[in-house]
C-alpha cells in the first residue's frame, strides 16, 4: 500500500458490531478482515472499536481470542470495557422498579413473557428463567426457577421472548406500551431486550470515542441489527451488512457484502485504495 493511499482513509475510528458483522457464523474473524483492519489501524492510523450488544462477560473471551486490546462498548452501550487491562471503565444499570413496571405493562398487552437477565459487572451471570430459549453455543448462563431471582442484584438488561409473537412484533408491542419507561431493542434472533431509558450503542460509543480523542465525524460504523440504528445515526457513515435486518438497511448510507463474505474488508480495502 502506498503512503498516499494510507493517508486517504476518510475515517479515523472504525466501529464494528460483533455478531453478524465482524464475526462469521462460526464466531471467528476471517484473515482477510483481520488484514484489512490491521491496514486501517497501522498504515492509515485509524482506531478499531468493538460495539456490541453482548455484556462484558459474554464478550471478553471473544476479544481475548482475537487478540483485541482496545476499548469495547458492551451491553448495548451500558458498559465501556478496557480489553487490554480486563477492566470495566463505566457501567449503567437498569432501574429494577421501572423494569418490573415495564414488564407488567408488556404482559398486560401480550400475555406471559419468557425472561432472562444480564447481571452487572465483569463476571455478571446471565440468568435464564423457565421456558426462555437459549441459543446453542459456549456462552455460560445460570438457569433459575423463581423469576424473583432475576431482581436479586443489579442488572444491565432484561431479555424478553414470547411463545407466539415474532421478535419484531414483541419489540413493537413492548416499545408501544413501555417505551416511556425503558429502552427496547431487537438485537438478533430471539433477542429482544429492555434497557435503561435513553441508553443505546451510540451512548456508549460517544463516551468511548471521547476517551480516544475522536468525534462522530471521524467514525465509520458497521452493523446488522436494529440495535445498530442509533450508532448509525451518530456516526458519520453507517454501513449495513448484506445479512442485516431491513430496518437497518433502510437507514444505512450503504450496504456491503455479508459477514460471511468479508463485508468489512470489502469496504476498508476500497477506502484504502
Amino acid at each position: 500500500m502506498s503512503e498516499a493511499a494510507a493517508q486517504d482513509l476518510p475515517y479515523k475510528l472504525i466501529a464494528t458490531d460483533l455478531d453478524g458483522t465482524l464475526l462469521r457464523s462460526d464466531h471467528t474473524v476471517s484473515e482477510r478482515t483481520r488484514a484489512a483492519l490491521a491496514a486501517a489501524t497501522t498504515a492509515a492510523g485509524a482506531a478499531h472499536i468493538v460495539v456490541t450488544g453482548r455484556s462484558v462477560p459474554w464478550t471478553k473471551h471473544i476479544l481475548d481470542d482475537l487478540g483485541y486490546r482496545g476499548l469495547a462498548v458492551c451491553g448495548q452501550g451500558a458498559q465501556v470495557y478496557d480489553a487490554g487491562e480486563h477492566r470495566l471503565l463505566t457501567s449503567v444499570t437498569l432501574d429494577r422498579q421501572l423494569a418490573t413496571l415495564a414488564l407488567a405493562k408488556i404482559e398486560a398487552e401480550v400475555g406471559r413473557l419468557l425472561l432472562a437477565a444480564s447481571r452487572d459487572g465483569l463476571d455478571g451471570e446471565v440468568l435464564v428463567g423457565p421456558g426462555y430459549r437459549v441459543h446453542d453455543g459456549p456462552l455460560p448462563y445460570e438457569p433459575i426457577r423463581d423469576p424473583a431471582d432475576l431482581w436479586a442484584a443489579p442488572l444491565n438488561k432484561v431479555y424478553l421472548q414470547h411463545p407466539t409473537l415474532s421478535d419484531d412484533e414483541l419489540a413493537d408491542a413492548a416499545r408501544r406500551v413501555a417505551g416511556g419507561l425503558v429502552g427496547v431493542v431487537m438485537a438478533g434472533e430471539g433477542i429482544v431486550e429492555i434497557l435503561p431509558l435513553g441508553l443505546t450503542k451510540a451512548t456508549g460509543l460517544s463516551l468511548a470515542a471521547r476517551r480516544l480523542g475522536f468525534r462522530a465525524t471521524d467514525t465509520l460504523a458497521f452493523g446488522d441489527m436494529p440495535n445498530d440504528i442509533p450508532m448509525f445515526a451518530w456516526a458519520a457513515h453507517g454501513i449495513a451488512m448484506a445479512n442485516a435486518h431491513e430496518e437497518l438497511k433502510a437507514v444505512a448510507d450503504e450496504v456491503t457484502t455479508s459477514n460471511e463474505e468479508d463485508g468489512i474488508a470489502v469496504v476498508l480495502e476500497r477506502m484504502l485504495g
